[in-house]
């Protein structure tokens, strides 16, 4: 089982912040391990959305797509995975703490079935 969060506190305001991070063609410039997304269908953010990802790990490039599964507009996005190596849920949500303040957290949530089997073969 993997469940990793991670929250960071910004110095913008929430409305800025959400829609920075839930626009997908954006995930390439802010989240380090993506290297590309790109929309399956119809480039609009709403719930049954796919965007495919490919993400370097572990020195290895995975693909894998993402749907949308649950859209609260400047509050919550949760996506699971479509196609891929492992499942995997993942969940954004933003706070606004003050007027120009946002507190993001970011959680993965899944199971490394299949990923065992890409991983390289000295893991542990």
């Amino acid at each position: 089982m993997v469940d990793v969060q991670t929250e960071t506190v910004i110095d913008r305001p929430c409305p800025e912040v959400a829609g920075y991070a839930a626009d997908r063609d954006n995930a390439p410039r802010w989240y380090q391990n993506i290297a590309s997304a790109q929309w399956r269908m119809a480039k609009q953010l709403q719930v049954g959305s796919e965007v495919a990802f490919t993400a370097r790990f572990l020195g290895r490039d995975l693909d894998y797509v993402y749907r949308i599964t649950e859209l609260v507009p400047r509050e919550k996005l949760v996506m699971r995975t479509a196609e891929g190596p492992f499942p995997m849920r993942t969940t954004y949500t933003w706070t606004a703490l003050d007027d120009r303040t946002t507190r993001m957290t970011l959680r993965n949530k899944g199971s490394r079935g299949g990923f065992h089997a890409s991983l390289p073969p000295s893991w542990p």
